[in-house]
């Protein structure tokens, strides 16, 4: 299965890697932006779809799914 980025979780790494690779001794101390949303959504699909296994909180996606997968991601 072959998951397409969103243009909007893109712009979010281009920013990152531009920023990175101008200024090297920069530390990303801050990186609020992974809690976005669309972030979020896109990470938990790539994982469902790799078959990520469950974590340490022993959670799977099966788990996730019965409490509901947009109410988890909240």
């Amino acid at each position: 299965m072959s998951l397409t980025t969103p243009t909007s979780v893109q712009k979010l790494q281009m920013a990152l890697h531009a920023k990175a690779k101008e200024s090297t001794n920069f530390r990303f101390y801050a990186l609020d932006k992974v809690y976005r949303e669309d972030v979020l959504a896109f990470v938990y699909a790539c994982c469902k779809a790799n078959g990520g296994a469950a974590g340490v909180d022993g959670q799977t996606f099966e788990d996730i799914e019965t409490y509901g997968a947009e109410r988890w991601l909240q």
